[in-house]
């Protein structure tokens, strides 16, 4: 890629990933409907664009595998041949092997070449070459059938990089173009040639063409309008007509991300200063600070809003990739799994949508590895021989809800008590007192598994508990619910975006505290003595449960102020609730997000730093952190 400027590689390894992203659920669809042309046409287009752009970059590896699947999917779309099992297989290994690629260019190494068996199970006939002949040194492929004709957003592109169009670079090597051009529009016969043979990757693996091309293009004299591939404008003074679908192009813009989170930092600094001024208003009443102050709020607000909007994706980002990695496992497994998606169109901030993807995958494969039962087994209980799995996402409030569900045979706390105790991660004592819903947790426990066995899947006893922590360190909480021959589901909460939190300001000693105010059910006061004792902790009976409770003051080692009552501050943690005692309620804020220093990093119960509107630090309570450490 010498001659190749960054920038370009840059927006092929771009464009390149949301095609490999796409892809994977793309093949997955044409599987369970081989008829579907629209989906066969998306799919050959996928490999067409990819081999194209890696042939102009000179990426032979990539240019030699996706060429052995166009081939196939050529075949297939001319009705000449029919795509089998082994097809779609060696379909989804290549997408594995070409992400490689992808990562490779990326990281400026040369990518490794797809094994010879890979590309020869593109083939249709059993005796064909492992390497296509056509990129084997010195040699031309036959000419492209009608198939790979390029549609009008493909030919703009190419046009583009002839002509130097603005906010596209174009090969160092190409030579300068003349001060005037009479129609610089328009390509003669010879160079639209050219630029097919480009696209497709005729020219030797390594090569540039496109440079000559240009040359050529600068030589050659203007040819009469009617030869053109599209229309002279028909006055000098009116700009060329756009292809259809072009115009978007003016209403969106690519930003780098790192440009995007320097601008959600000034705001939160500005939220920090509007908070201040807010704190500074009650504090002094004057009315014209009032009158200042209070469309400040008002435009903070909607700056921060808008601000945020920008760094919203949709959550289906992540769920792309479930296909693929459901119909990898299952075939693995030898089990028949359905994947439904649901609420794909659901925004989260774009930190939260990456974090998120290595969770949801651990839960989708263990859903269909531990959860779906094989096909004979589900015949015999009654059931479908295909199971389902439901990968589901909606926004509540602040928070967005994700569930992974399957219909399997559920999860039995009796066996995970028994595991926990047989692994020692439990004392008997304990292990009796948990209750069933508090058994279903045990799984998120370090070193657990039930498997018997280990396999390239699960068994290690790693991964639950990742998955729980990972979680918690974005602020959200995850939730089991699981019922025998019925299946089991889990439920995740994360807020909208990680920069800027709505809290509950409490008051311990001297010291403020922020609480997540989505885990936040309601604040109660108490008297001192309607306290009951369970098991050594305190509880406060109600008329509907009895609701243990954790002394924040006592939990920070410091002394209890005497009152006739106590205030009390009822959370939500997973299906269950419990109180925090605190000597006062100081109302909501919104507060910045800091990461603690590196010394309290892991310290049970706190899950961050803030300022608050008077200037002092405040540390963010992990509620669930809390509860389990108090």
């Amino acid at each position: 890629m010498s001659g190749v400027t960054p920038e370009i590689a840059a927006d092929f390894i771009i464009e390149a990933q949301e095609i490999l992203d796409r892809l994977g659920e793309q093949l997955v669809g044409l599987e369970q409907a081989p008829e579907d042309r629209d989906q066969l046409n998306a799919v050959f287009r996928g490999f067409h664009t990819l081999k194209g752009g890696a042939g102009f970059l000179g990426i032979t590896a990539m240019v030699e595998l996706c060429h052995a699947a166009e081939e196939t999917l050529g075949a297939a779309r001319s009705g000449q041949a029919n795509l089998d099992p082994l097809h779609f297989d060696a379909a989804q290994r290549s997408l594995d092997w070409l992400q490689a690629m992808l990562d490779a260019v990326a990281g400026g190494t040369d990518p490794e070449h797809a094994p010879p068996e890979l590309i020869a199970q593109f083939s249709l006939d059993a005796a064909a070459e492992c390497v296509p002949a056509a990129y084997q040194a010195g040699a031309t492929p036959a000419a492209a059938p009608a198939s790979d004709l390029i549609d009008d957003d493909e030919f703009e592109a190419l046009l583009d990089q002839l002509h130097g169009a603005p906010g596209t670079a174009a090969p160092a090597a190409a030579a300068p173009k003349p001060a005037a051009r009479p129609t610089p529009d328009l390509i003669d016969d010879d160079e639209f040639e050219a630029l097919l043979d480009q696209l497709h990757g005729a020219a030797a693996p390594g090569t540039h063409a496109l440079p000559a091309v240009a040359e050529a293009a600068v030589a050659a004299p203007p040819r009469a309008p009617a030869a053109a591939p599209r229309p002279a404008p028909a006055k000098p003074a009116t700009p060329p007509a756009r292809p259809a679908g072009g115009g978007e192009a003016e209403h969106t813009v690519r930003v780098d991300t790192r440009r995007l989170d320097a601008i959600v930092n000034l705001i939160g600094e500005l939220v920090l200063a509007r908070n201040r001024l807010k704190t500074l208003r009650t504090r002094l009443k004057d009315e014209e600070l009032d009158r200042a102050v209070g469309p400040l709020d008002v435009a903070t607000a909607r700056l921060q809003s808008a601000v945020m909007r920008t760094r919203m994706q949709p959550v289906g980002k992540v769920f792309s990739r479930f296909p693929k990695v459901a119909r990898d496992v299952a075939r693995s497994l030898s089990k028949e799994v359905e994947l439904e998606m649901v609420g794909a169109e659901t925004e989260l901030d774009r930190n939260l949508v990456e974090a998120l993807a290595d969770p949801l995958v651990h839960l989708v494969r263990n859903g269909i590895d531990h959860g779906i039962e094989s096909p004979e087994l589900r015949e015999a209980a009654g059931k479908p021989r295909v199971g389902r799995l439901r990968l589901a996402a909606q926004q509540e409030g602040d928070y967005v809800g994700i569930e992974v569900q399957d219909d399997g045979a559920g999860i039995d706390p009796e066996r995970l008590r028994a595991k926990a105790r047989e692994k020692g991660l439990l004392d008997a004592e304990a292990a009796a007192r948990l209750g069933p819903e508090e058994c279903l947790h045990l799984i998120f426990l370090p070193g657990f598994s039930t498997k018997a066995e280990v396999t390239d899947i699960s068994g290690r006893g790693v991964g639950m508990d990742v998955v729980q922590s990972r979680i918690r360190e974005l602020g959200g909480q995850i939730q089991i619910q699981s019922e025998l021959g019925r299946g089991s589901r889990f439920l995740i909460r994360v807020p909208l975006t990680l920069a800027i939190l709505p809290t509950l300001l409490v008051q311990a000693g001297e010291a403020v505290y922020a609480l997540p105010l989505a885990r936040v059910m309601e604040v109660l006061h108490a008297a001192p003595s309607s306290l009951g004792w369970f098991d050594g902790r305190p509880v406060l009976d109600r008329q509907s449960h009895t609701l243990p409770l954790v002394d924040l003051r006592r939990w920070l080692g410091i002394e209890a102020q005497e009152g006739n009552l106590l205030t009390v501050v009822v959370l939500q943690m997973g299906d269950s609730r419990f109180g925090l005692i605190v000597d006062q309620v100081r109302g909501r804020e919104e507060v910045v997000i800091k990461p603690l220093p590196t010394a309290l990093r892991g310290l049970p119960g706190y899950a961050g730093a803030t300022l608050i509107g008077d200037g002092r630090l405040a540390l963010i309570l992990d509620v669930d952190g809390l509860r389990a450490s108090g």
